[in-house]
């Protein structure tokens, strides 16, 4: 793709959008936005195929908000994500390329979440709506939800929802949804029923494929054989040790796993969570914000959890145990090596599972190296120390909080800079914001002596 056509201004977008992107640097566009976006904005259904990180949010995102008619106060748009993970994530990069219109309303329809405060959201008929498909289809049961009106369906990572099994669910929801509509159906493996969930609901759907392969230019990968006698923790623990990455996911089979490595390399000194479906909702978006915001190193996570939790610099993901397909494989080290930057895959595998290792080399087109377990010095210590800490505010969008009242407050009541305040993270009831770990504690005093717009909060450590 040539830079000259690789702007966004070559296309037909609103100046608004346009100015947008100009400030939060979208220069060029991926690859995937370069092919869907003139067929998207022509008004074609689509079927992309394009691996995580690839900007797809933006493809569909941009095309969604370019034909909204805000003045309208009625659905226009449903996007579906197979996690609530996912969904909120779309949800916060939607308001992001959003920020230049005026009054765009998006409900995220998410379980875990409270009902009655998702019937009142959508009583004042927003604009869009991202939601998951078990939640968006309780709410039109209940008759909370109309969509005859939406002129956009969009299924995010349609590939993940049909191996959670939501077929069913999106069969259903496709009966509320109007025959004349733009459809477009995002996924990162194309296999049969795929296609085949896209000829049920889409009308000549335009096909675009790009990033499909991974390879050894941005990924590299290493592969351990390890005997059911052997222990996979003190590997493990070897392997970080001698690589040092920065922040890592672990992907485990189980949750008792999840909790066990985790354990493990706290016990260590290394700073890890596990993160499963046993956490309560709010607790699982503790631990996955602090692992975005660079206040945990390890996170160790069940596919389910993980699903969604997007990282544009995440330095290595571990395979703990091989997922059950290729294309799951896919799915887990595209978390690495993104937005150009190098990242390291490390797996390990039974020696009953050579078939996998073949599956993944057809998949990929990169041979699966198997490496020896490196050795380590006995007295070698190894701190994985994360540069940043979280700290949590009681109060959230239902008191007007925006990132910049936090901010004011953090400098002007707490005495940081703004270079000390990472990521912030502003949920209905509650606020996360990300600060460097050196300043954590005089922060939080400081500030749970301090207003916010004239009000005093709850402060504390996450």
């Amino acid at each position: 793709m040539n830079s000259e056509n690789s702007q966004f201004d070559i296309l037909p977008l609103k100046k608004e959008l346009l100015d947008n992107l100009k400030r939060l640097e979208f220069n060029q566009m991926t690859p995937i936005q370069a092919k869907a976006l003139p067929l998207i904005l022509s008004g074609k259904d689509v079927i992309a195929q394009a691996k995580t990180g690839s900007g797809k949010t933006a493809a569909f995102g941009l095309g969604i908000l370019n034909s909204l008619d805000i003045s309208k106060k009625e659905i226009q748009a449903l996007v579906l994500c197979p996690t609530r993970e996912l969904a909120d994530q779309v949800t916060l990069d939607l308001r992001m390329l959003a920020a230049s219109l005026n009054n765009v309303q998006i409900v995220s329809l998410c379980g875990g979440a409270s009902l009655p405060l998702q019937e009142r959201a959508l009583q004042a008929n927003p604009h869009i709506i991202v939601g998951t498909p078990g939640r968006v289809l309780q709410h039109l049961n209940n008759e909370n939800l109309n969509l005859k009106a939406i002129d956009f369906f969009t299924l995010d990572e349609a590939d993940r929802m049909l191996e959670m099994g939501f077929q069913d669910e999106l069969n259903a929801i496709l009966t509320f949804l109007p025959k004349r509509k733009q459809s477009l159906l995002f996924s990162a493996t194309y296999p049969e029923n795929i296609l085949n969930l896209s000829r049920s609901f889409q009308l000549d759907a335009s096909e675009v494929r790009v990033d499909t392969e991974h390879t050894e230019d941005n990924i590299q990968q290493f592969f351990y054989e390890v005997q059911p006698s052997q222990d996979k923790n003190d590997f493990l623990y070897k392997i970080i040790c001698h690589y040092k990455p920065e922040r890592m996911i672990v992907f485990c089979r189980t949750k008792q796993e999840t909790n066990d490595v985790a354990t493990f390399l706290t016990n260590r000194k290394i700073h890890a969570e596990s993160t499963n479906s046993d956490l309560e909702q709010n607790e699982r978006t503790a631990v996955l914000t602090k692992f975005s915001n660079k206040s945990l190193s390890i996170l160790v996570a069940t596919d389910v959890v993980a699903r969604g939790l997007d990282i544009l610099d995440l330095p290595a993901v571990f395979n703990y145990n091989l997922p059950p397909s290729a294309e799951a494989y896919v799915h887990r080290i595209g978390r690495t090596g993104r937005a150009g930057k190098k990242g390291f895959a490390f797996s390990f595998f039974n020696p009953i599972e050579k078939d996998k290792l073949e599956n993944i080399e057809a998949l990929t087109k990169v041979k699966c190296e198997i490496q020896q377990v490196p050795n380590l010095d006995p007295n070698s210590k190894y701190n994985m120390i994360p540069p940043m800490k979280t700290m949590y505010i009681s109060g959230g969008k239902k008191d007007k909080l925006r990132p910049g009242d936090i901010v004011g407050a953090l400098i002007g009541e707490a005495n940081v800079t703004a270079q000390d305040i990472g990521d912030i993270n502003i949920h209905d009831l509650f606020s996360f914001i990300a600060i460097k770990s050196p300043l954590i504690d005089q922060t939080i005093k400081k500030l749970s002596l301090g207003k916010i717009k004239k009000r005093r909060y709850k402060v504390g450590l996450v």
